[in-house]
């Protein structure tokens, strides 16, 4: 399949923007010479965020802002509080306002990219992620979103470069390898795929992503059986990563010969995500294959979503 999405299992791990929302908040903890208080008003603000306790956080933030109003992190966070309440306009003013008090810092850059994203402006964000590199190349946050729209635009080498960048500032999160193994994917560099995921699945044996990866590894290579294996426990749930694992599992039966098993999988995806790609691909394709006149509409769907994938079966 065409990678426009970042990859279909990744949508529970990697960088949907509120994940990456409250990594940032975790990266904002910190102090330079502040009160003590404010610090700690600071991080237990950060824990509320995290607990979705928004009224909470906010008092917390301005509070601390109280005992220092140049303190940049609480700024950044109070404008994130602000964008997950959906004021778009007064979190760019806080977020502005902590950047120009700290251009040196990377919170306010990446926070302006975040808010960018929700702005559906991607090329902006990625311009505000690249100066929050630019002041601090190790802020994972900024280089894992970065990776993720470059990836989404099709910049296959430039997002697998920036994936290989995150695997060795952030070693022990399995975002940057995942990230990576589906870029080589797309860049038809499958040998190296298939090292790297071989190598993330010693490191991350908990991953579900990974495993999934796994099991797309063991269907290039004709291992059909132990694919299913490792997909079917992940499909039981009702997740994203159920959604991921049941379009696969739909690929496998496909490929051992059973449509009609395959059909079966893959409306268990489309039952939880009606526009996984995967899925809608795999049931044109199997209903295709049984000759069943439904199938035309199934393909004018593979094609809406991605546009030529109607000529091949599922890239794995």
């Amino acid at each position: 399949m065409p990678g426009r999405r970042w990859g279909v299992q990744m949508r529970a791990s990697l960088v949907w923007v509120l994940g990456l929302l409250l990594a940032t908040l975790i990266g904002c903890k910190g102090a330079a010479p502040l009160p003590p208080k404010a610090i700690e008003l600071n991080r237990s603000g950060v824990e509320a965020l995290e607990q979705g306790d928004l009224e909470t956080a906010d008092a917390r933030f301005a509070l601390a802002l109280e005992y220092n109003p140049r303190f940049v992190e609480a700024l950044v966070n109070q404008g994130l509080v602000e964008l997950q309440r959906g004021n778009f306009g007064r979190a760019r003013q806080l977020l502005t306002r902590a950047r120009r008090l700290n251009a040196d810092v990377a919170q306010p850059h990446h926070g302006l990219g975040v808010l960018s994203e929700r702005e559906r402006r991607p090329d902006v964000a990625a311009k505000h992620y690249g100066e929050a590199l630019a002041v601090d190349p190790g802020f994972a946050p900024a280089r894992s979103n970065l990776a993720r729209l470059l990836f989404e635009a099709g910049r296959y080498e430039h997002a697998r470069v920036q994936f290989k960048r995150l695997t060795e500032v952030s070693p022990r999160d399995p975002a940057g390898f995942i990230g990576l193994a589906e870029s080589l994917l797309q860049l038809g560099r499958h040998a190296e795929a298939d090292v790297l995921v071989k190598d993330a699945a010693k490191r991350f044996p908990e991953s579900a992503p990974i495993t999934i990866l796994t099991a797309r590894r063991l269907l290039r290579n004709g291992d059909v059986a132990g694919a299913v294996a490792l997909l079917t426990p992940i499909a039981r749930s009702r997740d994203d990563m159920a959604v991921a694992a049941l379009g696969w599992l739909a690929t496998a039966e496909l490929a051992r010969g059973r449509a009609r098993h395959a059909v079966g999988a893959a409306e268990r995806a489309l039952a939880l995500d009606p526009h996984d790609p995967v899925s809608v691909y795999t049931m044109a394709a199997a209903l295709t294959q049984l000759g069943d006149p439904g199938a035309k509409s199934w393909v004018a769907r593979a094609e809406a979503l991605a546009p030529g994938s109607s000529r091949n079966l599922p890239q794995h």
